[in-house]
């Protein structure tokens, strides 16, 4: 088996405390290779054309350091404490979460868990994803997984093409609490701005986001109903929350909320708000798919897109995740998925239960929102 290759030159150092290793020469992982750290990381070489796996075991905390990133193809993260970049990594294929964080400066955008344009990742739960910044490079749509120490709280990115590079964060923390962020500047339309958590999102294709509340959120401290809340976001140059949400589905407990169409770059902030009732997006009706063949409800048929020759249909499972998009929709949806990073057993179709569904009429101005239950 072909392991590792290259001009090598390892020496065992000693940082905080903890055995490492920095590499002084040239590191490659040839395909069905396999490299283990089991202490900090100094790379002041060439760490970047791999093939194999590349994983991190510990149970005491790691540090990534050194005058240049590491391109890992495959990777691996299993450390009870989690592991500190100092320098960005870069993800070629797969990152595999298993146990603890990889822990970004938030204060620095550009020193991140970097996913290039063919790479995606698994596991990522509460215990195990990124409590700071993760990049994406020419990828047109993404799930971060951020979040901060305790949980996992991902943005879903929908751009209109792909980003050369796009950066995001998350914050449990109150917006007031930093100088350019205030609360009390915002739209007439919007009524209460959330104090608990906040993403800062830069990019700057035009995209749509999604993000998701839970418990922590205190959604029911802001708002009676979920047709009040909004995504808004603080313009960098208007130095004001704006009204950028397109509806919401869930309860007062947990739900998603959709963006309208923005450049992130022209917002500083981005979370929660609240609004007039009279800026909630219209419900078509509910419905009930089952793609059995009988010809009964086999597929999605919404009467309304009749009227408009310039419209999108998008469909979103419970976790906010974009499942199918269609332009000019015409009863294409029959309960597989069209879209996502990755779709396990795609052929099967999708897992039974709620979905919620978008509808943009573009030409007419009109938005709409509501629910389908697919039964298997």
């Amino acid at each position: 088996m072909k392991a590792i290759y290259g001009i090598l030159l390892f020496v065992s150092l000693n940082l905080t405390a903890q055995e490492g290793t920095r590499n002084l020469g040239m590191i490659k992982v040839h395909d069905q290779g396999n490299l283990g750290f089991h202490g900090n990381l100094v790379n002041d070489g060439i760490f970047n054309d791999n093939q194999g796996l590349v994983g991190f075991y510990s149970e005491q905390s790691i540090i990534v350091s050194g005058l240049f990133p590491t391109i890992f193809n495959d990777s691996e993260f299993i450390t009870e404490q989690g592991i500190q970049l100092a320098i960005s990594m870069e993800v070629q294929n797969n990152a595999n979460f298993v146990q603890g964080d990889i822990r970004t400066p938030k204060t620095d955008s550009f020193t991140s868990l970097q996913f290039l344009s063919e790479s995606f990742y698994t596991g990522t739960t509460d215990i195990a994803k990124v409590d700071g910044y993760a990049s994406i490079q020419n990828k047109q749509q993404f799930t971060f997984p951020v979040g901060d120490i305790q949980q996992l709280r991902p943005l879903v990115l929908l751009s209109e093409s792909e980003n050369p590079v796009a950066h995001c964060a998350y914050f449990f923390s109150n917006p007031d609490e930093f100088p350019s962020l205030n609360s009390l500047n915002r739209e007439n339309t919007l009524q209460q701005i959330s104090r608990h958590e906040f993403w800062r999102l830069e990019g700057s294709v035009p995209s749509t986001i999604q993000i998701s509340w839970n418990q922590r959120s205190q959604m029911p401290n802001m708002a009676d109903t979920i047709d009040e809340i909004t995504v808004v976001g603080w313009n960098k140059i208007n130095h004001q929350w704006e009204n950028l949400g397109a509806g919401a589905v869930g309860t007062l407990s947990d739900g998603v909320a959709v963006s309208t169409l923005f450049v992130p770059d022209a917002y500083e902030a981005i979370t929660f708000g609240t609004l007039d009732m009279l800026e909630t997006i219209p419900d078509l009706a509910n419905y009930l798919l089952t793609p059995n063949g009988d010809g009964i409800n086999d597929f999605l048929h919404i009467d309304e897109l009749a009227l408009s020759n310039d419209n999108w249909v998008r469909i979103f499972d419970r976790n906010g995740m974009l499942v199918f998009e269609k332009y000019n929709y015409t009863n294409q949806f029959r309960g597989y998925a069209n879209k996502g990073d990755v779709v396990l057993n795609r052929n099967n179709g999708l897992p039974q239960g709620v979905y919620f569904y978008m509808v943009v009429m573009e030409d007419l101005g009109l938005e709409y929102q509501g629910y389908l239950y697919l039964a298997r």
